[in-house]
């Protein structure tokens, strides 16, 4: 997977404030139209925010590496280069890149033919942290180690960089001119963020040198102690940096799970951190019951937390067991009561300090979509996947997830840009909206019918719906979300189905405050977190080559008995009974052809934090049952789900995601391009894991990448996104929820959307002076 989409992974909790459209360096404004969802930041003017102070940020986990383009960088790796390192183009709230000029006074095309060259002017006070301009030789030594020429540079991408003919300096230190061997129209994708040629310049360098430390930077902050013992790592105050000053005296990263950062919160380690749906719900729940609208459950009990579903008759019990003659229960019992009242209290003690933290909110630059797996089984069938697509109802799938956040839902309409990028545009019309006629119409053009003969073995188990699977009962780590691999299960929630109130399964186990997620007081099951999804990065390539297995799943008739179940049973005197012969039934309702029922297998992932998901896949296979298509789940675990299923296409249907990107030529064509044989008879299939491409698809790409008008660039872009709406591979179907907790008085941080944030501009409010007060 491209750098480009890890870094757009990594932006997914990051924006931008206003910064100027340098001349040459913007396009066309009003394409793409409005962002789904601002940016939630609490904005404020530098002069109102004070100087000074400490934030603790989380990140889900140290990064492993400090060298944005290696296959193990994380976001945890782009936060730490955007914060420090130079970033020539960044994001603004509309996901859209504009110069940096804290970093460029101009970038633009100052040639066409006979090649593309673009000329960069840098700022002129732009200095590395040892004092050394910011120039060519740092654009050179980037451009030979990306490019791909020397494999001793263990690189994870050169897209981009190997179109480059030659760097040279300009005509004074300060600019730097690309030649380019082919046309290249995403080239402001390129040289951010701009390592050093300290780094850069040989492969042992670039290989382990930025590994573990950055000793030159150039960015309003500079990188301080990185201490895994408390899982920290400081960024502190860049005394060379000739912006404006950031206002923060230190930006600590600090390492937290999901499930335990509103635990963390309370306990004041963090002011920052995404949360999942349940930490939301918590928070919402303390500012209710500060405000005295929370109210106390049945028989005084808590509303909400530990507890809250015991009901009289259990605490009667309880105390019965915990005072009655049987010594040992009674001693069991106390140990019991004495670690629930602990824990009942911590949660309240928990509460108390959320009720001033503040949930800001947005969509981030990330959508969800339905995979269907087109190399083999009867998704093969174009119409067959038509028909599935067609059968959805997205603006259902939308409201589900994003109504009860409060946020807009509105399903995606693009596979290869978001709702305020240039490149956006609703192109689902090519495969049509949700029509179940015209779904039973092409089913039935494909063959499948309701009520077609079946042919099993006779006696093997199965039924027209096959049961739920579940191969994920092993403990499994959180889903991570921004460890390089994929971003399913971001939200670090209580595992499960979702059935019954996070209270309710808490009650039940004995988990503590910080396990525990408090419900909505209208909760229910269709009140689900966030739905996250898998997004493999590059260094899962290699997956991308492993061999297609054609699985075929028999469905067996589980109500035909044997005939020893009918009193049938074999003379011993008459030796071994003939051999079965083959049970011949009907499909009934459901859908068959060739003797064989329409049963498509969904994997689903059965970590934690993925409770929505999986609602989500459950209302899909209740509308596909209404189709008379069968759905065997099979829950996997989170490790499992990408690698075991998802890049080596063990599966059928799957639900995961895409990160957006500002430079789709360049970073959608591999997630569509179409599958090639490898030599030893598997797919190569770069990041296409539904295996469903085209031709005209890679050439509508290819196109668009060497078209340097901008406008018509986007628009085979388009044209190749309506493409891939018509081939029913994937199905966008909406936007990711950002939740992010933020503690009373931070400003320009919170929520950032489809932008990148602007460190220096991030710290705390100014107290309001007496006399203000007075007014």
């Amino acid at each position: 997977m491209s750098q480009r989409r890890r870094r757009s992974l990594a932006l997914l909790t990051s924006g931008v404030l206003a910064l100027p459209l340098l001349t040459g360096c913007g396009a066309g404004d009003d394409e793409g139209g409005p962002a789904a969802a601002g940016q939630d930041i609490a904005t404020t003017t530098r002069d109102k925010v004070a100087d000074g102070g400490v934030l603790r940020w989380a990140v889900d986990a140290l990064p492993e590496t400090l060298n944005a383009f290696q296959a193990d960088a994380d976001a945890t790796t782009s936060r730490i280069a955007g914060a420090v390192l130079p970033q020539l183009f960044v994001l603004d709230a509309k996901g859209r890149p504009v110069a940096n000029p804290d970093y460029l006074e101009k970038a633009e095309v100052i040639e066409r033919e006979p090649k593309q060259v673009v000329l960069y002017k840098l700022n002129q006070q732009a200095v590395w942290s040892d004092g050394r301009e910011i120039g060519a030789p740092d654009f050179v030594a980037q451009w030979r180690a990306l490019n791909g020429k020397d494999s001793a540079y263990w690189t994870a991408r050169n897209a981009g960089y190997e179109r480059i003919e030659k760097i040279e300096k300009g005509k004074t230190d300060l600019e730097v001119r690309v030649t380019f061997a082919k046309p290249y129209a995403d080239w402001r994708s390129l040289f951010s963020p701009l390592y050093p040629k300290q780094v850069t310049g040989t492969p042992d360098a670039f290989n382990e040198g930025a590994r573990g430390a950055l000793k030159v930077t150039a960015g309003p902050f500079a990188l301080g102690a990185i201490d895994k013992k408390t899982g920290t790592v400081a960024l502190t105050r860049n005394p060379r940096w000739w912006g404006r000053q950031a206002k923060l005296d230190t930006l600590v990263l600090t390492a937290v799970p999901r499930a335990e950062r509103p635990a963390a919160l309370a306990a004041g380690k963090l002011d920052l951190a995404e949360i999942d749906r349940s930490g939301a719900d918590r928070i919402a729940l303390a500012r209710r019951d500060a405000s005295g609208k929370g109210g106390a459950g049945a028989g005084g009990a808590p509303a909400h937390g530990p507890g809250a579903a015991m009901t009289p008759a259990q605490a009667t019990l309880s105390w019965a067991n915990a005072f009655g003659t049987d010594e040992e229960k009674a001693a069991q019992e106390k140990e019991s009561r004495t670690k629930h009242t602990e824990s009942v209290k911590r949660y309240a003690d928990e509460q108390k300090a959320l009720r001033s933290f503040k949930v800001r909110k947005s969509l981030e630059p990330a959508y969800t979509q339905l995979a269907m797996n087109g190399s083999s089984g009867p998704l093969a069938d174009e119409r067959v996947r038509r028909a599935v697509a067609r059968a959805l109802d997205r603006q259902a799938l939308a409201d589900l997830v994003l109504k009860p956040l409060g946020l807009p839902a509105k399903p995606v309409g693009s596979h290869v840009a978001l709702a305020g990028q240039q490149a956006y545009a609703d192109n689902s019309d090519a495969l049509g909206g949700q029509d179940a006629k015209a779904a039973q119409a092409l089913l039935a053009d494909a063959g499948w019918r309701r009520g077609g003969k079946i042919t099993e073995p006779a006696g093997a188990k199965a039924g027209p719906e096959s049961a739920p699977q579940d191969d994920g009962k092993t403990p499994a780590g959180p889903g991570t979300g921004n460890d390089g691999l994929y971003i399913v299960g971001q939200d670090d929630g209580a595992n499960g189905d979702g059935a019954g109130t996070a209270e309710q399964r808490a009650a039940e186990t004995g988990a503590g405050a910080a396990d525990t997620a408090a419900s909505p007081a209208d909760g229910g099951r269709d009140r689900v977190s966030p739905v996250l999804a898998p997004a493999p990065f590059g260094a899962q390539q290699q997956a991308s080559l492993l061999a297609q297995a054609a699985m075929a799943r028999p469905v067996v008739d589980d109500a035909k008995r044997s005939a020893a179940r009918d009193g049938d049973a074999a003379d011993p005197v008459k030796g071994s009974p003939a051999p079965a012969k083959q049970a011949t039934r009907t499909s009934g309702n459901m859908l068959a052809k060739d003797g064989k029922a329409l049963t498509l297998r969904f994997v689903l992932p059965a970590g934690p934090g993925s409770e929505s998901l999986r609602t989500v896949g459950e209302r899909i296979s209740q509308t596909l049952r209404k189709l008379g298509v069968n759905t065997e789940t099979t829950k996997v675990a989170d490790d499992s789900f990408f690698k075991d299923h998802i890049a080596s296409g063990q599966y059928d249907l799957a639900l995961y995601s895409w990160p957006a990107t500002a430079f789709p030529a360049t970073d959608a064509r591999p997630i569509f391009a179409k599958p090639e044989p490898a030599a030893d008879g598997s797919l190569l299939v770069e990041q296409n894991y539904t295996r469903v491409g085209t031709d005209h698809i890679d050439q509508l790409f290819d196109q668009a990448l060497g078209e340097l008008d901008e406008a018509q660039s986007r628009e085979l872009v388009r044209k190749a996104d309506a493409r891939i709406w018509a081939a029913a591979g994937s199905i966008p179907l909406f936007q990711r929820p950002e939740l992010v907790a933020v503690k009373p008085g931070l400003v320009n941080a919170g929520a950032f959307g489809l932008g990148a944030p602007r460190y220096q501009d991030i710290g705390w409010k100014k107290a309001q002076a007496a006399k203000d007060k007075k007014k």
